[in-house]
């Protein structure tokens, strides 16, 4: 993995940045499978001091799974978008599969989303990736969250059952998602941000530090990172790639090509098509070449000062993200002050969906710490 040397000798296993800092790496208990995850914790060493196009089918096999359906499954069904007023109403839902689509509006946008889980504690508002909408959130993790906390999943402007424009820019995004948030009467959340997420993630907790109690970064990167500028060539050469295989695009973008990252990718796509009703409205081509800019632009802005962010920020990624190259995620979790990171063997850039078993549990210890 470039820019990070992974160190094997004595115990506990460790890991080492390349720019002056030791990862310690929980060591795997005797026995125990090779598919495990490294979870680092920083600590400063004696270095550090001198360290100093496009077609309308291709943009809808991203946003989709490839789902062989009618229009009609495909959209929201009439009389089953419910407005937050009527959803106040309802009872409590525990799976993601049975959340009813919602709409509020606020800033002459109505945005789409779904809402389940217990109504104690911090809400834990989910923002997503490139192209996607409500149905592209992974169930395995959506319900694990909802067992213990309120989950939202949102279409932010133009994406999805939300009306307006997409904005091209991450900044416009972010401040979109803040009128969301804002609308539902929420004045703390935690945020979990998976890639162009984690991109809006980080300027929401740098624009209202208040609003955000705790962040989870997945499968992301801070602006300026490594190869995010390289996110729209490698998106369209892969969902060429997928069509002349009758595949979908994100068994190449999320998954590696090995027999384990094969095997997960089409267990994901396959938990994604377990909603049957109400389903979500395809991204526009429009909206997802705007998104696209949105994430160049991202990536040739020069670094962020992440050192104001004292939340507590659990980052997490693949050891193989082809579309926000994992050093980027070491070279974050180095640069906030209240970090941990994860990594994922044998994994890219949808790790967290590939080892929901380990992850879920490790964000929600995260997120019940005082």
């Amino acid at each position: 993995m470039s820019g990070i040397d992974v160190i094997q000798g004595g115990s506990p296993l460790a890991a080492r940045w390349n720019y002056g800092h030791t990862l310690m790496v929980e060591e795997r208990p005797k026995g125990s499978s090779a598919h495990g995850s490294a979870h680092w914790a920083f600590a400063p060493t004696p270095d550090c001091a001198a360290a100093a196009e496009k077609t309308r089918c291709l943009l809808c096999a991203l946003s989709s799974s490839s789902e062989k359906g009618t229009r009609s499954q495909q959209l929201p069904k009439k009389g089953t978008t419910m407005n937050d007023a009527e959803a106040a109403r309802g009872d409590v839902v525990t799976s993601y599969k049975d959340a009813p689509t919602r709409t509020v509006t606020a800033g002459g946008v109505t945005f789409a989303y779904r809402d389940l889980g217990p109504r104690t504690g911090v809400p834990v508002v989910f923002i997503t990736h490139l192209a996607a909408v409500l149905d592209n959130w992974d169930p395995r993790v959506i319900d694990g969250f909802a067992a213990r906390h309120r989950v939202i999943t949102f279409d932010n402007r133009g994406v999805g059952a939300s009306t307006g424009k997409t904005p091209d820019t991450i900044q416009a995004m972010a401040k979109d998602a803040v009128t969301f948030i804002r609308a539902l009467g929420l004045e703390q959340v935690d945020i979990h941000g998976f890639s162009m997420g984690g991109m809006i993630a980080q300027v929401i907790v740098q624009t209202d530090p208040e609003l955000v109690r705790k962040l989870i970064l997945t499968g992301t990167g801070p602006a300026g990172g490594e190869g995010i500028k390289n996110v729209t060539r490698l998106s369209h050469l892969d969902t060429v790639r997928a069509l002349f295989t009758l595949q979908d695009p994100k068994q190449f973008l999320f998954f590696t090509r090995t027999a384990n990252g094969r095997r997960a990718g089409k267990e994901f796509l396959a938990r994604l098509k377990e909603r049957t009703q109400d389903r979500d409205k395809a991204i526009s081509p429009v909206a997802y070449l705007t998104q696209l800019k949105a994430i160049h632009r991202w990536g040739l802005e020069r670094p962020h000062d992440l050192s104001g962010i004292h939340q507590p920020v659990l980052v997490a990624n693949g050891d193989h993200d082809r579309m926000v190259p994992t050093p980027n995620s070491a070279d974050m979790a180095q640069r906030l002050p209240n970090a941990e990171l994860v990594i994922y063997p044998d994994a890219g850039h949808g790790g967290i969906f590939q080892f929901y078993e380990k992850f879920v549990p490790t964000a929600l210890e995260v997120l019940a710490r005082p």
